[in-house]
């Protein structure tokens, strides 16, 4: 069995194969067997690739004797759709605002929020995880029910000192799996006690976990407004682009028939040219 260098340098010039013309270099391999486990398997790779390699030149040298007349209209709409892309965006980008108010989003939530459920349970709060030996966990609590900015203050020491694991997700929205990726909690059990109470705790062999919530929605609820903004947003911005490209692409139409840089053909006529071919007398319109 070839080793990989054994098989990668046969060549002083770095060729390491050729079908057709094509070459294979060394460096493109470098890329393939650079992870291998063992000389075994880089060259395993290497042969897997060449013969990849060679098929797709092989196969591609015979679809060239087709006609490829299609394929070049084809390859030409395609490029002519990737430059009109990239030209569009970078009118969205240079050009376009993408300011959303804060107003429009409100307006539009209140019109269509029967549209946005939410999938999953979303909670705001607090989450500690505490050693079991950890005193003082029915203070921790009323802290937690009787949260303002000096038991906040009070929760944070405590945490410090006690906590090995704090999490304040008090200002943004976390799913009932992100909290499960936490928690020793299956989800019924974590939407029933949380539809019950503020805060739970639960234990398993290593720590107790307090949550406290500030704020829940279930799934199957519509989402609240500060949730589902992001998306409101994006779909408001998508539909301004629309919009914008529309205008842009009739300006673009208006200033070229204003400059005469179109010529319509109103009317054709078919008629007989005196080599026994059909041609067309037209008629230009100049708009």
């Amino acid at each position: 069995m070839l080793s990989s260098c054994n098989f990668i340098s046969r060549h002083s010039d770095g060729v390491v194969a050729e079908v057709n013309g094509h070459l294979l270099y060394q460096i493109d391999l470098e890329s393939i067997t650079s992870s291998a486990t063992s000389p075994e398997d880089s060259a395993q790779r290497a042969r897997d690739f060449i013969e990849q390699w060679a098929t797709d030149i092989l196969v591609y040298d015979e679809a060239k004797k087709l006609n490829t007349e299609r394929i070049e209209m084809l390859v030409e709409d395609y490029r002519r759709s990737l430059y009109i892309y990239e030209y569009e965006q970078h009118l969205v980008n240079k050009q376009m605002s993408h300011d959303v108010q804060d107003s429009t989003i409100t307006l539009f939530y209140e019109q269509t929020k029967h549209h946005y459920i939410l999938q999953d349970h979303i909670f705001k709060g607090i989450l500690l995880v505490l050693p079991h030996s950890t005193p003082q966990l029915d203070q921790l609590k009323k802290w937690l029910n009787a949260l303002n900015e000096d038991n906040m203050e009070k929760i944070e020491k405590y945490a410090y000192q006690y906590a090995s694991g704090y999490e304040l997700f008090n200002d943004s929205w976390v799913t009932a799996n992100q909290i499960l990726l936490r928690l020793p909690i299956q989800t019924d059990i974590l939407k029933t006690s949380l539809r019950q109470n503020s805060t739970i705790q639960v234990e398993d062999s290593l720590s107790t976990y307090i949550l406290h919530v500030t704020d829940k929605h279930f799934a199957g609820e519509v989402m609240p407004l500060e949730y589902a903004k992001p998306e409101i947003t994006k779909w408001i911005l998508s539909q301004k682009q629309v919009k914008f490209l529309q205008d842009e692409r009739k300006e673009v139409y208006e200033n070229a028939i204003r400059f005469k840089k179109i010529k319509i053909y109103k009317e054709m006529e078919m008629i007989k040219c005196n080599h026994s071919a059909f041609c067309f007398e037209r008629k230009l319109a100049e708009i």
